[in-house]
Parts: C-alpha cells; structure tokens; sequence
C-alpha cells in the first residue's frame, strides 16, 4: 500500500480520499515554505534605491540585484525538483528552509555590491531546493478538485504575499538599515521548518530511478548564462562578455537537449513536455508571471524615483495588486472547472495587457495615485486569472513521477518569467536612461566633464547623487533631467510588456487546446501514463501499512 493510499485512506473530520490526512494543516505548511521563496524575490525592489545610493551602483547592479534571487531560483528548480523526486521532497524543503537563515544574513550585512548579489543567487538556490516541492507535494497529495483549489490557494497566496514584500520591505526602511530587508524572511522561515517538519509527509510516491545529474548540471548553467546576458545585453564595452555568455548559453542548451534524448531516465522528459497542455501552459505562465515581477520591478523605481514616494508609501501602492490576485485566484479554479484552462488563461492576458497599456500612457511624472492603483489592479487580475490554469494544465499533464518536472516548470513560469522579464525590463530601462540622459546633457550647452557624464548617465541614484554637490538650481536641473531620463527608459520597458503579452495570448488562442478536446488530451495522458507505470505487487496479508514519518 502506498503512503499517498495511507494518506488518503486515514482520514479525520472531512478530508476525503481526494486529501491528505489534516489537509488544511498539511496545505498551511506548504503555503508557508512557498511565501518564503515569494516574499525573497520581492524584498529587494523597494530597496534598490537605497541599494544603489549606499553603494554608488550603476542600473546595471541594481537589476542584477534584484534579478539575483530569481536566477539562483531558475536556475536550481529543475534539477532540484528531480533531486526531491528521487531522495525526499521533504529533506530538500527543510534543506531549502535551512540555507535561507544564512543566505539572508549575508545579504543583509554585505560589504560590497558583489557579494550582495552572491548572497541573493545563495538565497535563490535555497528557494530553489523548498519551493519545488511544495506544488509536486501538492499534486501527489490532493486530486481531482481539491487539488485544482488547493493549487488556487497555493498561487493566490503566494503570488500576493510577492506583491506584499515590498510594503513590508518599505516599513523596514523607514526604522532601519537597507539590509534590514533581507531579514523580513527570517521569522517566516522559522515557522515554515517547524511546519514542514510535524506535518508535511517524508515520502511520497517518489521515484525510483537514477537522478541525471549532467542533465541538471547543463540546465543551471544554461539558465544561469542566459539571464546573465540579457542583464548585460545593454552594458556599453562589455561586447566579449555578452558574446561569451550567448555561447554558453547555446552550448548548454544543445547538450541539455542532446542529454535529454539519451538519457534513460532524463532530467526533463521531452516527450511529456511536447503535450500541448504542457509546453502551452508553461509558454503562458512564463510570460504572466514575469509581467507580475517586471512591473513590480520597474514600478518600485518609479515610484520612488519620479514620484518621489517614501519606501513604506511605495511599498502600499502595490495592495491594490496583491488584493486583486486573492480576491481572484479561487473564482479562477471554478473558471478552470467550468470553462477550461485556455479561455482562462485568455483572459488573464487581457488584464496583463490593460495593465501595460495604463503604465505606458498614464504613469506620467506628478499622476495621482488612482491611476498606478489601477496598471497593478488590472495585473494582479491577470496573474490572479492566468497562474491558477497555468499550473494546473502542467501538473495534471505528467504522472505522479514526474510531478517535480511539473512543479519545476511552475516554479520556471514564476522564477524564470520574473528572471527574465526583469532582465529585459532593466536592460531597455538601462538603455533608454542612458541613451536619454547622455542626450540632455549633450543638449544642455555646459562643458561637462566625461567623468561626470558618466556618473550621471550611470543610473537615476547615480545622478541624484551627483546632483548634491551642485547648488539647489542645478541640483533641481539635474534631478528634472534624471526624472526625464528615467521615463524615457520605463517607456521601453512598458512597451517591451506589451509585445511579451500579445505573444502569449496568441500562443495561447492557437495553441491551447479548448475545453473539450483539453479534457479528452487529458484523460487520454493519464491512462497512458497508467499503463506505462510499473505495477506494484500486493502487500503480503498482515504486513503493516506504512505511516507517514
């Protein structure tokens, strides 16, 4: 008899066989040790500019900064996700939870920015070891609809307590140190282990075959590089590196593919990857979920930069998206349910969109607050549609085996979304600040001197910086034309949000199968997926049933 089988067979109160023993307790524990993972890629956005005034940081550091705890996240969740499935998705969670404590220590006190990035990518794969297994526990726990509202509550939550992190972040700086931040996980942390140890299960239908190390080796390699080379596409003399960062990237990515194709027990299975409702599904979710983090991204920046709002004030204009994706996440299951995943997902983009569409035409220098209220309204609506649909189409398109290949991806859709959406953001951001600044200073008629040209072309703190050894007239001129710059860049970015989300809806609307042939496909891959598991031979009479450690 199989834990999952004792699981659902010992029942308490109401949970059915569709749910674990103590669901609400068991579901609580994970939620808990996936908003440490989400509440970490959000704390660092409110204070980057902090970041980048203590340290004299260029824009190309503060977006590798804030995309650093994504990357060490995409990069690991793959080949973590396998690690659990084959040695105990419970010992990477506590692992995960474990290597946060010092992760986010390090961060907090860091000396330079260097190792303040090296802290945020160690805290990333810390994310990367617990977050996995939260959704593959899911999926091999719950069925049917509970774990369709399950996988509803686990996304709204999580995705809220992202929007959430920069409030917290913003009341933090107000009393403290910008490091203090990266300590906001620590309590949370704390909890989640103790959680996860009384009451997540130790083992449940895990693999039994040989985890493909090479395979995971190439794909943190192949996703490392890659975000690394978008971060520094916009980087001006940095041609070799860029250069050599897309090689690698190539490289890793055909040996991945090569690996996968050979490997008896591969790292990504392909096959079940090129099912509609796979591949779709986490094409779509990728881009949604990266829309949430590049306009959070940006957003912050803006805010304080160009508005000039206080950290906690800056912090509180994101609710309106973190109510959004709660308020609509549980309403986006019975969607799921009534109408199929692809007319949901559908209309998540169209909010991503409005979303867009309001940043780049209404978030203007001196705007009132409604109307940044309404640009992450109007994304959070759209994550809050999309994200639930989007990790239930990939869960339920693998076998339970392979549930840390489905959760992996999920994760991908958040880490790898966020990664590079923020990536693309910060380098158009970069660029068209630079280009806008260098402009202005051109324009302005005044002999300035190449090394002040550059700390004024460097980044919004960068200028502003600069700015303070100048009397209040020219402080004022340089801060006007900083501000000019800085919505310059953001145009780019909003515009580049735009495109992204057209591309996912048109993948979607072609693609992505409709409700009654994404049933048939559906029920079809579970029966194969069936019959292709080994059977497991019958307990001898007597023998005790397992419990769960």
């Amino acid at each position: 008899m199989s834990e999952t089988a004792a699981v659902g067979n010992d029942q308490t109160g109401a949970a059915g066989p569709s749910s674990p023993r103590r669901a609400g307790l068991v579901l609580a524990s994970l939620i808990a040790v996936a908003a440490v993972a989400n509440l970490g890629l959000a704390v660092a956005n409110v204070a980057l500019p902090s970041i980048g005034k203590e340290f004299d940081a260029s824009q190309t550091a503060l977006n590798l900064i804030a995309v650093g705890y994504s990357l060490g996240l995409a990069a690991s969740v793959l080949y973590f996700g396998a690690v659990g499935d084959r040695y105990g998705r419970k010992l990477l969670l506590v692992l995960g939870m474990l290597l946060t404590v010092p992760a986010d220590c390090l961060a907090a006190w860091a000396p330079s920015i260097g190792v303040l990035f090296g802290a945020r990518v160690l805290g990333g794969l810390a994310a990367g070891m617990a977050y996995p297994t939260t959704l593959a526990l899911i999926t091999a726990l719950w069925s049917g609809p509970a774990r369709t509202r399950s996988i509803a509550l686990w996304d709204a939550i999580g995705d809220a307590i992202s929007a959430l992190g920069p409030l917290c972040s913003g009341i933090l700086l107000e009393h403290f140190w910008w490091g203090s931040v990266f300590l906001l996980t620590l309590p949370l942390a704390v909890i989640a282990l103790v959680m996860a140890l009384r009451l997540v299960p130790s083992h449940v239908n895990e693999a039994t075959e040989p985890v493909d190390h090479l395979g995971g080796v190439c794909s943190v390699v192949l996703v490392g590089a890659l975000i690394l080379a978008i971060n520094f596409a916009a980087v001006p003399n940095e041609t070799a590196l860029i250069v050599g960062l897309i090689l690698v990237t190539a490289a890793a990515l055909i040996a991945f593919y090569i690996r996968q194709r050979r490997a008896k027990n591969p790292l990504y299975d392909l096959r079940t990857a090129a099912r509609p409702t796979f591949w779709v599904a986490a094409a779509a979710g990728l881009i949604v979920f990266g829309s949430l983090m590049g306009a959070m991204f940006i957003g912050q920046q803006f805010l304080q930069n160009v508005l000039g709002y206080s950290t906690v004030d800056a912090g509180l204009a994101i609710l309106p998206a973190a109510f959004c994706m709660v308020l609509v996440a549980p309403r986006s299951a019975k969607l799921v349910e009534r109408h199929g995943a692809r007319q949901t997902l559908l209309a998540g983009y169209v909010f991503c969109l409005l979303g867009f569409l309001t940043m780049l035409l209404l978030w203007k220098e001196d705007i009132s607050y409604w109307k940044v209220g309404l640009g992450y309204a109007f994304v959070g609506i759209g994550v809050g549609l999309a994200g639930t649909p989007a990790s239930h189409s990939l869960t339920g398109s693998v076998p339970v085996k392979r549930v840390g290949m489905a959760s992996g991806t999920a994760d991908l859709q958040r880490d790898l979304g966020g990664a590079i959406m923020q990536s693309i953001f910060g380098a158009l951001l970069t660029a068209g600040y630079g280009a806008a600044a260098g402009a202005a200073v051109a324009a302005s008629g005044k002999n300035v001197n190449s090394s002040v040209q550059a700390e004024l072309t460097k980044s919004f703190a960068s200028a502003a910086d600069t700015a303070q050894r100048y009397p209040a007239t020219v402080q004022d001129q340089i801060i006007a034309g900083a501000k000019a710059a800085f919505l310059h860049g953001d145009q780019w970015a909003y515009l580049a949000g735009i495109v992204a989300v057209l591309l996912g809806a048109t993948l979607v609307f072609f693609k992505f199968p409709k409700q009654e042939e994404e049933e048939r496909l559906l029920a079809a891959y579970h029966a194969e997926d069936a019959a292709a598991a080994p059977r497991t031979p019958p307990a001898p009479a007597g023998a005790p049933v397992p419990v769960d450690a």
